[in-house]
């Protein structure tokens, strides 16, 4: 079938991107799903700086590459051996799809699926492959989903099936941005009641980690950002107080639990800064592949601190989502706080550049809008 989508045709591109339109809207052949595989129709996807660091090359993947990882739509189409969704059903995508089988697989979260990451360096879907082409030639996947499309056909394993209550643009950004930011909260951080919790980085992951962590009731939440702006949109939320970076040092701010949501060496390095005594410092952001940071190791012996890397909120999507809609629909966790704007397709290169300028907390696409 024929579908429209955001193409990413060059790494690299110089900004301002709206000038050097690094990405294209492009009329493209979809295949029908193959075993295993479902065909959605789009109708939100937000964009995540994990979008932004395939196009400015922190993240170096094979292009031409149809863009979009965090989205939402209807099914359309089932492939062999799919029954356990239904043609209409609102689901939502994950960008990590999970085997089931892999050792990645067997700790509940924690790892990676292990074929899932190899098929999403390759741009390919979990079984192996392209579904997308231009002009005869093949257009890689992003992330198992290419989302910034009308239309896209995905592994059963990249998917989970939501109830019609939850709106498009809700369920989008649960995919990546309350995957992320929650469950480096609750699932890697795991705070006791009346633990402090720390936020270092106001991006879509770090206001969903905020969220979260507002939602459990129990806890003084902080956050730090150089950004005034987002501190006082956080203060508005009900962060108990707020900092930029070197106010929280000079001052000496400490929490038990710390999120880094940056995705920043120096970011992680006042995560580090900043955890108190027996704590945990959670990194949920992903710098360049070049970052590197300077911490103490005496610092975490003799205050018996712990450092956790956590990759999509160390979550199991198929259990965390419903979870996260019920705090939703219990008015728990107020995910349309996430949303700074809605945008059409053809708005892309200049969405990315508001993401690139910090401006941005998540630009969700409707495709009723093109």
């Amino acid at each position: 079938m024929k579908i429209s989508g955001a193409v990413l045709e060059e790494i690299g591109r110089p900004r301002p991107f709206r000038d050097s339109t690094p990405i294209t809207i492009s009329e493209l052949e979809l295949d029908p799903p193959g075993p295993g595989e479902v065909l959605v129709r789009l109708e939100a996807a937000g964009l995540c700086h994990s979008d932004l660091s395939v196009l400015d090359g922190n993240r170096v993947r094979p292009v031409p590459m149809l863009l979009g990882h965090e989205a939402a739509g209807r099914v359309e189409a089932l492939g062999e051996g799919v029954a356990d969704v239904a043609v209409g059903q609102r689901v939502v995508m994950a960008f990590l799809p999970r085997c089931g089988e892999c050792a990645g697989c067997a700790t509940d979260g924690q790892m990676p699926c292990i074929p899932g990451t190899r098929a999403n360096k390759e741009g390919v879907l979990l079984n192996g492959g392209v579904r997308l082409h231009r002009d005869g030639c093949e257009i890689k996947h992003h992330l198992g989903v290419s989302g910034f499309a009308t239309h896209a056909v995905v592994d059963r394993h990249s998917l989970v099936p939501v109830d019609s209550d939850v709106p498009p643009d809700i369920a989008a950004v649960l995919g990546c941005a309350v995957l992320t930011g929650g469950g480096a909260v609750l699932n890697a951080g795991a705070p006791k009641p009346g633990q402090s919790i720390m936020v270092v980085g106001l991006g879509g992951v770090g206001v969903a980690a905020l969220l979260t962590a507002l939602s459990l009731g129990k806890n003084e939440v902080i956050v730090v950002d150089s950004l005034h702006d987002k501190l006082t949109f956080a203060d508005k939320l009900g962060a108990t107080a707020s900092y930029t970076p070197q106010e929280a040092l000079a001052q000496g701010v400490k929490a038990d639990v710390v999120i880094e949501a940056a995705g920043n060496a120096r970011a992680f390095e006042t995560a580090v800064a900043v955890t108190a005594p027996g704590g945990r410092t959670v990194t949920a952001g992903l710098p360049g592949t070049d970052a590197r940071a300077s911490i103490s190791p005496l610092g975490l012996v003799a205050e018996a601190r712990t450092i956790i890397g956590s990759y999509l909120g160390s979550a199991v999507p198929s259990r965390d989502i419903p979870a996260y809609v019920q705090l939703w629909r219990e008015g728990k966790l107020p995910v349309e706080e996430l949303i700074s704007s809605r945008i059409a397709l053809s708005d892309i290169n200049e969405a990315m550049d508001s993401l690139a300028d910090g401006a941005a907390i998540r630009q969700v696409i409707i495709f009723d809008q093109e």
